[in-house]
């Protein structure tokens, strides 16, 4: 009896003993593990622009299509695209092919002329002699003249209706003629979608009519994007873009907007809005026309202003708060008010200053 219970006390011994040692080692090995320590970094004056990215294209704020104002076969062209005109510069020719039922009437129309006009000269001529003689008034040999004038006048008209419908020119018109198409404008010729050969169509009621050439004036270019609806309220016409293009790397060109369409259009479950902005050149400086381009619409900025990273500001709800350190590696709460952000950098309008120094809380560092 005596033996079992100096046992028990052996084993309670022995647990107490191994319990002990269990503890310390666990104690001895927390004292040793690496403790987490916080960079600090101070707030600082910043320049912070809030942006948005349109994509679009550039191209001329007017682009003329050049028809022609009759109907033919185009003889020749003279220019050809990137060449430079002015305006009157003569672009290409057509070949008028004459209409036959047009053909015969303008034909039919000559010789009537030409009869009427023979028989009121032969009547003029007879009156002006009967004038001389006494037998006829001055008022009828007036009369006579008259109808001998019109007559020739009718005569004329016809024989240049018949070479307008065979030629596409009045033999009146001097050097103008509806066969040489010329630019209307100055600028560049982007396009000639013709070649000599093709047949081309005046333009009428039914009918625009064929292109022959397009001009534009390459040093007023507009960039015309998308937005989308969620930031539409931010734009003002007026405020600066800065461009950006695929073809051109390195480069970035001014723009101001001058144009915010009242209308949405819906694109893949988001509605957006037509902008249009001008695109300041420098001297030297050639954009193409299509060319793709993004444009970082400047939405909202502030200049030297006091800011901090966005990752040092923590949430408490909706409330933002940063930590500050008080004494090394001790920090307290404070809370701020937050101004604009541009997703990196956030303008603190109150509860630090540029003497503070905050934690970097997402960042601990072991030793």
């Amino acid at each position: 009896m005596k033996k079992g219970r100096v046992t028990l006390l052996l084993i309670f011994v022995l647990l107490v003993v191994v319990g002990a040692a269990y503890t310390l080692n666990h104690l001895y090995k927390k004292e040793q593990a690496p403790q987490a320590r916080f960079g600090v970094e101070t707030p600082r004056k910043a320049d912070i622009v809030k942006k948005s990215v349109s994509s679009g294209t550039i191209g001329p704020r007017k682009e003329i299509s050049i028809k022609p104002q009759i109907s033919g076969i185009v003889d020749e062209l003279f220019v050809e695209a990137g060449d430079t005109v002015l305006a009157g510069t003569v672009l290409a020719r057509v070949r008028v092919v004459p209409d036959m039922a047009a053909l015969a009437a303008a034909q039919s129309r000559v010789e009537r002329s030409r009869i009427s006009l023979d028989n009121s000269r032969r009547d003029f001529e007879r009156q002006q002699s009967l004038l001389a003689s006494g037998v006829v008034s001055e008022q009828d040999f007036q009369q006579s003249e008259t109808s001998f004038l019109q007559a020739q006048e009718e005569k004329l008209a016809a024989d240049d209706n018949l070479r307008i419908v065979k030629e596409g020119a009045a033999s009146r018109a001097g050097e103008a003629s509806n066969t040489m198409i010329a630019s209307t404008v100055d600028g560049m010729v982007l396009d000639v979608p013709v070649e000599v050969g093709n047949q081309v169509i005046q333009a009428n009621t039914f009918n625009e009519g064929t292109t022959m050439a397009s001009v534009a004036d390459m040093t007023d270019l507009i960039f015309r994007g998308q937005i989308d609806e969620s930031e539409i309220e931010n734009l003002r016409v007026g405020i600066p873009l800065i461009l950006s293009i695929g073809a051109m790397p390195g480069k970035k060109f001014d723009a101001t907007l001058e144009y915010i369409s009242p209308k949405g259009v819906p694109n893949n479950g988001a509605v957006q809005f037509e902008i249009r902005a001008a695109v300041q050149l420098a001297e030297g400086d050639f954009i193409r026309a299509g060319f793709s381009a993004n444009a970082d619409v400047v939405l909202d900025q502030r200049t030297q202003v006091l800011a901090v990273s966005e990752a040092l500001v923590q949430y408490e709800g909706p409330k933002p708060f940063v930590e500050v350190q008080v004494a090394p590696q001790q920090f307290e709460r404070r809370d701020v008010t937050l101004g604009l952000s541009d997703g990196l950098t956030v303008e603190v309008l109150s509860g630090v200053s540029e003497e503070d120094s905050l934690k970097r809380w997402n960042q601990p560092i072991f030793d």
